[in-house]
């Protein structure tokens, strides 16, 4: 049995014993939005739990628009272009707009990844900027959470007068979903908010899992910081295997992102009878098999369904390589140890 994996930007062909197979699980049967350009107007015009965005701006003197970095394959281009005009036609002038790259403690996106991330015309006209979760005195302090978090959240977008953001929304293995509130918290969030966010405290937790957000503290606690931090409206998208556009979401940070995240359940989520000895997978290719870090999502993905001391294979091109400093540094201490 021949399949085709996702592995980097050209994909992996890979042939499988056709009488072992169980199943092969993928996004079920959903169309893309024939005209996305329309669809996306048409939830700008009408949101879900705000006025539309073209009211909003009007008296606003500053906007920050938070994206995601280049970890994430939304179609910024696609979505800034309409955003971005109803700022400019409300009267915000575009030297008072930055579109903040939400890097969380990833590194910065620069050069020819930005044009990668926004289109060369907004990437050159427009006031781009990298947040840096590590350099506290780009923060905000905003009090502590109500289970001890302090809240730092880049300033930029707190002293913004109008506050935008635009994510992705798929399963997620710790927060049950991305988008929504997961592009201020740990999207723009400082080091110590994202150290105590990422801690055993909330990733401990049972419910701290794929796809579920009741009772999921990591879920809970980022939606509570993205309230103090503030956010007047969202735009989110949900992509097929094909990075085509599904359906837009826009509007109210969390009533938008829920009704995003029941359309995603409709199109992700599918069962085998029974646990299987081996997984076949992938990191899901470009942008997001880069890093190690990033490819653990593809193999989380896979626990439900493999047999306890079973097999997880995941195909990924790894082209960064362990991921960040930090990150690889850990490896380097704890091969010291063992």
């Amino acid at each position: 049995m021949r399949v085709r994996l996702e592995y980097g930007r050209t994909g992996l062909p890979v042939e499988l014993p056709e009488e072992r197979v169980v199943r092969s699980l993928e996004y079920k049967d959903a169309r893309p939005l024939p005209d996305p350009s329309s669809a996306l107007r048409s939830v700008l015009e009408n949101p879900t739990g705000t006025a539309p965005l073209s009211q909003l701006a009007v008296g606003r003197r500053s906007a920050c628009i938070v994206v995601c970095d280049i970890t994430r394959p939304v179609p910024n281009e696609l979505i800034l272009q309409p955003v971005l005009q109803s700022l400019e036609q409300a009267g915000i002038a575009r030297d008072d707009i930055v579109i903040l790259i939400a890097t969380g403690l990833h590194r910065p996106n620069e050069g020819d990844e930005l044009v990668e991330i926004l289109g060369a015309e907004i990437a050159n006209k427009y006031r781009v900027e990298n947040h840096h979760g590590q350099v506290e005195h780009e923060h905000t302090y905003l009090g502590k959470s109500p289970r001890g978090v302090p809240v730092w959240i880049d300033s930029r977008y707190v002293e913004a007068d109008l506050k935008i953001t635009i994510g992705l929304i798929e399963p997620h293995l710790m927060a049950g979903f991305s988008g929504g509130r997961k592009l201020i918290c740990p999207g723009i969030a400082g080091l110590e908010t994202v150290r105590r966010w990422h801690s055993p405290q909330f990733l401990e937790h049972p419910s701290a899992d794929c796809g579920i957000l009741d009772g999921n503290p990591v879920h809970e606690e980022n939606t509570w910081i993205g309230r103090k931090a503030g956010c007047d409206f969202i735009v989110n998208v949900v992509l097929d295997d094909q990075r085509q556009p599904l359906k837009f979401v826009a509007g109210d940070m969390e009533a938008a992102f829920l009704q995003g995240v029941e359309f995603v359940r409709t199109v992700v989520t599918d069962t085998v009878k029974r646990p299987v000895d081996i997984v076949v997978t992938s990191g899901a290719g470009y942008p997001l098999d880069t890093t190690f870090y990033q490819s653990v999502k593809g193999m989380t993905g896979a626990l439900p369904i493999v047999k306890p001391g079973g097999t997880i294979i995941i195909a990924s091109s790894l082209t960064e390589g362990i991921g960040s400093p930090q990150f690889e540094q850990l490896f380097q201490d704890l091969s010291l140890i063992h």
